[in-house]
């Protein structure tokens, strides 16, 4: 169970004025779980750590699902969710973290949005994920570069305390007996980049500065399209990975 001090720290953390950053970032991971889901049709649809409901409302604007449920934390999130009045959530909850308040196999789909990184005990909150879903989606900041570690307060203060790599959030998910259906390797879109950089750090927009991302942005598309894979996970700010249960079962513990 999260401690009073980390509950507290996710409730403020959405008292914060920033919708327009949280919807930008929500429509890609949101188009990113539409693209790994497009071989399933779910009906019933829960979003674990849902934040804000951002990534629920594009959902409910796309027609993905024909219910929507919603677990979150900090209790402003809750409220924030409700307040979008989604014709399709039917309901929100708040939870401790771990536990999920639904039966085995009632979800056809569980959605886990950049969540795991924040996570301190990764596995039982997967197993619990396991537990009430027929296909889980996952997807996480692609944090790790070569010496990740000097930045480590830039990362802590967004309360990322895990790194993942594409190789290690499969390792993970394998391990606990998940089978692997389709993921994706993602960039952030321009568009995203660009607000961060004139909106959020205030800093001047040029047609240098915009130029320069434009083009460092279709670089690495090219290059990771002409050399594949691991060039891709290379450049990739996020990894989305969509899995079922295994029929063969690896108990390691």
């Amino acid at each position: 169970m999260l401690s009073d001090e980390v509950k507290s720290a996710y409730d403020n953390f959405y008292t914060q004025t920033d919708t327009t950053w949280r919807m930008l970032g929500a429509e890609a991971k949101a188009t990113n779980i539409m693209d790994v889901c497009k071989s399933i049709h779910p009906d019933k649809v829960l979003e674990v750590g849902a934040g804000d409901g951002s990534i629920l409302h594009f959902l409910n604007e796309w027609n993905f699902g024909k219910e929507l449920y919603a677990l979150e934390i900090a209790d402003t999130g809750v409220s924030l969710i409700k307040s979008r009045n989604l014709n399709r959530l039917k309901e929100v909850q708040s939870f401790d973290g771990y536990q999920i308040p639904y039966a085995d196999n009632e979800f056809d789909l569980v959605i886990l949005a950049h969540v795991l990184e924040h996570v301190e005990h990764e596995r039982i909150l997967i197993r619990e994920l396991k537990r009430v879903a027929k296909n889980l989606v996952i997807e996480v900041p692609l944090d790790y570069r070569f010496g990740v570690d000097k930045r480590m307060k830039h990362f802590l203060d967004y309360g990322h305390i895990n790194m993942y790599t594409p190789t290690a959030v499969r390792f993970l998910l394998q391990s606990e007996g998940l089978e692997i259906v389709k993921d994706k390797v993602s960039m952030t879109p321009t568009a995203t980049i660009k607000f961060n950089h004139f909106v959020n750090n205030k800093e001047p927009k040029t047609f240098a500065r915009v130029f320069r991302i434009e083009l460092e942005y279709n670089i690495k598309k090219f290059f990771g399209n002409l050399l594949g894979t691991k060039k891709q996970e290379q450049y990739g700010n996020a990894y989305t990975v969509l899995t079922k249960k295994s029929s063969q079962t690896l108990q390691i513990f």
